[in-house]
């Protein structure tokens, strides 16, 4: 397997993300950061994301991709779009009850405009346990599958990470 990537473009406030590769924790603090700035442009009006070069998916990325479709429907009333066109990421996605937060859809996106990589984004062990409890919070809030799946995870790490101990 590739090592994962996301490359991103943004055109009149409609942003792409596109995951190449493997994506996993590693990139979890980059592609959150993308996310909240992203979030926070006032020319933002939509966003797709593109997994047809994808090759996996952890369950953190699943939940950062969630965080996106919950806060689109939340904040702008829409679906994003997510384009796959592999049966195994299909399937994935299907797991998570992500055809409830996304318009899903098999067709190829045309490669228009200049793609740029969300870069590396350092951060500290306790940051890196936040955003994993974050995530997987996420996902456990789509169904009740998510949340058996997730429990002992999400436990886990609240019991690990100081700053969400108080807060749940």
């Amino acid at each position: 397997m590739q090592a994962g990537k996301i490359l991103q473009a943004n055109h009149d406030g409609v942003y792409v993300l596109k995951f190449q590769g493997d994506v996993r924790l590693t990139l979890c603090t980059a592609l959150d950061d993308f996310i909240e700035g992203m979030f926070s442009d006032g020319d933002f009006a939509s966003v797709v994301i593109d997994l047809s070069d994808a090759e996996g998916l952890d369950s953190t990325t699943l939940g950062l991709l969630a965080k996106i479709a919950v806060r689109s429907q939340r904040d702008y009333q829409f679906k994003p779009a997510v384009i796959v066109t592999d049966a195994s990421i299909q399937r994935l996605l299907e797991s998570m009850c992500f055809e409830r937060i996304f318009d899903i859809r098999d067709t190829q996106l045309e490669a228009t405009g200049e793609f740029g990589e969300i870069p590396f984004a350092a951060a500290s062990e306790q940051e890196v346990k936040s955003r994993v409890l974050e995530a997987h919070r996420t996902l456990m809030g789509l169904s009740e599958e998510n949340r058996a799946c997730f429990k002992d995870l999400v436990e886990t790490l609240e019991q690990t990470t100081p700053a969400n101990q108080a807060s749940h």
